[in-house]
């Protein structure tokens, strides 16, 4: 781990609206273990154990081991740290007790909606079936589905809450990845009436942070990506759509505030409301972190194949419900992308 995601999982754990001590002696099961987000989640129990003296076993579910010592270095070979490799979407065999399910394991890039629609599914339909059912055998006493705003479909809604809903067409592949999540949650809903497993879901917004891939094809990591290579920032729109962002310590609190305090069977937006931003206007920003390079903001024709990326943008997420289980986002935009360029760079 670098100084950066150091400082990020200090500040994490400074949070003192999170009785963290819940974890203390505690399983923590995290399929997508070596994922942007989920690798923060990790880092968190590990700094627990590591700084603060509360002992949590960690079952980190991967299907590759070498990514999971290249995300966690010697981390990996704690007493406390156990890999489990295997595909979430096969049968689970876990032995001894799991107090808590993290079920973040899904391909959230859009590079593979259309070359790998079925392994997009499979971990949102089958690994979450997997995990309820290991939640519900365990009687675990919390459970997170990672779903996503792309659940919202089209809709034009200057603030969107969990309660709405738009258009997604489910006979287009690229709804593969909006629609199992959509079924992902409310399979979360259905085993939280009739078994009362206590799921709870997050849909975050676009986040960033330092163990984001360079190689992923969403915007803000290809302009991150030119950005640390000293590149010009390639564009590949007019640069008028918004996006929501939130950067990774902010989005981390918040899951394990879900985690903890969330109500059953409750889905809660995650996105930081200052952190709404044009394209373009994200592009200017991040060139601008390196103003010794003078690099500029340059445009260029989009691949064909992905000219209906963005098709589902929707507008703000509301936060209300969040907030009011005392969470509050405290990264700006530029401090977020400032932190997430330096990571890249040391």
């Amino acid at each position: 781990m670098n100084s950066i995601i150091r400082e990020d999982l200090k500040a994490i754990v400074k949070d003192e609206s999170i009785d963290w001590r819940r974890f203390d002696g505690k399983r923590v099961l995290i399929t997508g273990a070596y994922g942007m987000l989920a690798s923060y989640m990790a880092g968190t129990l590990i700094y627990l154990n590591e700084e603060l003296g509360i002992h949590t076993d960690i079952l980190a579910v991967g299907r590759k081991e070498e990514k999971m010592r290249e995300r966690f270095g010697d981390w990996c070979d704690r007493s406390y740290f156990h890999f489990l490799g295997q595909d979430i979407s096969e049968e689970l065999l876990v032995d001894g007790p799991v107090d808590f399910i993290i079920h973040a394991a899904s391909h959230a890039s859009t590079d593979y909606y259309s070359k790998d629609p079925v392994g997009v599914m499979r971990p949102n339909l089958l690994g979450t079936m997997r995990t309820l059912e290991l939640a519900r055998e365990k009687r675990s006493e919390g459970y997170l589905f990672f779903s996503s705003g792309e659940i919202y479909g089209a809709i034009q809604k200057p603030l969107v809450s969990e309660t709405d809903g738009g258009y997604l067409d489910p006979a287009t592949v690229r709804s593969c990845y909006g629609e199992s999540k959509r079924a992902g949650e409310t399979l979360c809903v259905s085993y939280a009436h009739q078994y009362h497993v206590p799921t709870r879901i997050v849909r975050p917004s676009h986040t960033y942070g330092p163990t984001m891939s360079l190689g992923d094809s969403r915007v803000f990591a290809a302009f991150i990506a030119d950005a640390a290579a000293g590149r010009d920032l390639a564009m590949t729109s007019d640069g008028t759509a918004t996006r929501n962002f939130i950067y990774l310590t902010d989005a981390v609190r918040a899951y394990f505030k879900v985690l903890l305090d969330g109500e059953d069977g409750n889905a809660y937006n995650v996105t930081n409301p200052a952190g709404k931003t044009s394209i373009y206007d994200l592009a200017l920003l991040i060139a601008s972190l390196r103003p010794e390079l003078g690099l500029k903001v340059t445009r260029k024709e989009p691949d064909p194949a992905y000219l209906d990326r963005g098709k589902n943008a929707y507008s703000l997420l509301d936060t209300a419900k969040l907030k009011a289980l005392g969470w509050k986002p405290e990264i700006s935009l530029k401090e977020g992308f400032s932190r997430t360029l330096e990571s890249f760079l040391v």
